[in-house]
C-alpha cells in the first residue's frame, strides 16, 4: 500500500479544525489512506476526554480517518516528550506509514527540526544553559525555552517558538523520529485558524478548548463541528455520558492522595524536589479540585503538570510505569476502522508478522500473563473503568474494554 498518512490526535472532540487538518494533509501528501493514533479516556493536559474513546473513534472514522489505534494511557497522560515518543513508536512499528502530519503554530518544519536536533543530541553548551535556568527556580519548560533562545542567539526565526504548545509537541515528534531513525516524512500544518487555548470562533472553526466551554455553557456547537460529530455529541449528552473535566473525579483524587503515603506520592511521574510534601499537605486541606491545584501550584510547577500528576494518582501510574513504557514497543490496539482500515490492518500484519495487533483485550490478557505490555494495557482497562464512574449509576459498569465492540463504519449506500 502506498500513500499512508499518520496523525496523532486526541479529537476531544473532532471538530472542523481537525477536518481541515486531515483533508489538507491528505492533499499535500497525496495519501490515499489515513491512520490516527488517538488518546483514550484521559488526555495529555491532565484532564478527561469529553466523551469516551469509542465515540471519538466513530467521529474520526466518519470524518475520513481509515483506522484508529489507541495511544496507551501511560503515553497519553504523560509529558509531551513521552506522549510524542509513544505515538511515533507505534506509527514507526507499523512499517507502512509514509508521512506523519501534525499542527504547529509556526507551520514550518525547518526551524522546528533544528531545535529538535539540538534537543535530541543535547550538546554540552545547551545542557549547561538549561541547568543554569533551572537553578534560578524556573520550571523545566521555561528553562528549556530560554536555553534554546540563548543557544541560537539572535536568530529571529527561533523567537518564541517554545512558547506555543503545538510547536513544543511538533518538536517532540521530530525528536522521536530522529531517535528511532524513522523513514516517516514529517509535515506540519499551520494552526492559524484558532489558537490552542482560544475561546474564539472564526469561520466556523474553534479550538477544542472553546468547544468544551461552549458545551459546558450549554451553547450549540453545530457550526464548529462536522454534522456526524454533532449527532454523536447530542446522543452522548442524552445518555449523560459527557465528562466535562477532571473535577468529576475530584473526590476520588483527594481520597487517593490522603490515603497515599509520602513515598507513594513521590513515586508518581513529575513529582520531584520534595513536591510530594506539598501535594500531601494540599490534599489534607483541600476539598475541591480547583483548591487542590491552587494549593500545589507554584512558579516552577505549572497547572498542566500538576493535573497530570493528579491523573496519574487517580490511575495508579508511577514513574516506574513511565520508565517501562520507554523500553518497550507498544501493542497496536485497534479501536475502529472502515473498509480501507481493514486493508491497512492486513498490510501491517503481512509487513511485520511479530507485531502485536490487539483486536480482543481478553485474548491479549490471556496470552500475556505478565510483563510490561500486560501492565500497560491494564492501565488502559483501569482508565476506562474509572472513566465510566462519571456516567449515571446504571451505566457506569466496568470492563468495557473487554465487552465493547471495535467500531466499524461502513460506507453509506450510493457512496
Amino acid at each position: 500500500m502506498n500513500g499512508i498518512l499518520g496523525i496523532v490526535s486526541e479529537y476531544n472532540p473532532f471538530h472542523n479544525g481537525h477536518l481541515y487538518h486531515l483533508n489538507y494533509s491528505k492533499k499535500i501528501t497525496q495519501s490515499a489512506f489515513t491512520i490516527a493514533v488517538m488518546s483514550g479516556n484521559f488526555t495529555q493536559r491532565g484532564d478527561t476526554a469529553l466523551v469516551d474513546k469509542w465515540t471519538r473513534t466513530e467521529m474520526a472514522l466518519k470524518a475520513g480517518i481509515d483506522l484508529v489505534i489507541e495511544l496507551p494511557t501511560v503515553y497519553a497522560t504523560s509529558s509531551a516528550e513521552n506522549f510524542a515518543e509513544g505515538a511515533i513508536k507505534i506509527l514507526n512499528s507499523l512499517g507502512i506509514v509514509d508521512y506523519v502530519s501534525f499542527g504547529s503554530e509556526l507551520g514550518e518544519i525547518s526551524p522546528l527540526n533544528e531545535i529538535a536536533e539540538v534537543l535530541y543530541k543535547e550538546p554540552k553548551e545547551f545542557s549547561s544553559l538549561i541547568t543554569r535556568q533551572l537553578k534560578s527556580g524556573l520550571s523545566y519548560p521555561k528553562a528549556r525555552e530560554l536555553a534554546i533562545s540563548m543557544y541560537f542567539g539572535t536568530s529571529r526565526k527561533f523567537t518564541n517558538i517554545l512558547e506555543n504548545p503545538n510547536n513544543i509537541l511538533a518538536i517532540e515528534y521530530l525528536k522521536a523520529l530522529k531517535k528511532y531513525r524513522s523513514p516517516i516524512v514529517p509535515i506540519t500544518v499551520k494552526r492559524d485558524y484558532s489558537d490552542y487555548n482560544s475561546k474564539k470562533v472564526k469561520n466556523g472553526i474553534a479550538s477544542s478548548t472553546a468547544i468544551r466551554t461552549m458545551i459546558e455553557n450549554k451553547k450549540n456547537i453545530h457550526y464548529v463541528v462536522p454534522f456526524e460529530t454533532y449527532e454523536l455529541m447530542e446522543e452522548q449528552q442524552e445518555l449523560g455520558h459527557i465528562i466535562p473535566n477532571l473535577s468529576v473525579f475530584e473526590k476520588q483524587i483527594i481520597y487517593n492522595l490522603r490515603k497515599m503515603s509520602i513515598q507513594e506520592i513521590a513515586s508518581l511521574p513529575d513529582v520531584s524536589e520534595g513536591l510530594e510534601y506539598r501535594i500531601k499537605e494540599a490534599a489534607n486541606i483541600s476539598n475541591t479540585l480547583d483548591s487542590l491545584v491552587s494549593n500545589i501550584k507554584t512558579k516552577r510547577y505549572t497547572q498542566t503538570r500538576i493535573q497530570r500528576i493528579l491523573v496519574h494518582s487517580l490511575l495508579g501510574i508511577t514513574q516506574k510505569d513511565i520508565n517501562a513504557s520507554r523500553r518497550v514497543h507498544p501493542y497496536i490496539r485497534v479501536l475502529g476502522f472502515n473498509k480501507h482500515g481493514k486493508r491497512i490492518i492486513s498490510a501491517i500484519a503481512a509487513n511485520n508478522p511479530n507485531i502485536r495487533i490487539v483486536v480482543s483485550v481478553k485474548k491479549f490478557m490471556e496470552n500475556y500473563a505478565s510483563g510490561s505490555l500486560r501492565n500497560m494495557i491494564s492501565k488502559d482497562i483501569l482508565a476506562t473503568n474509572i472513566y465510566s464512574l462519571g456516567f449515571p449509576s446504571n451505566d457506569g459498569i466496568a470492563n468495557l474494554d473487554y465487552t465493547h465492540k471495535i467500531v466499524e463504519v461502513k460506507e453509506k449506500d450510493g457512496d
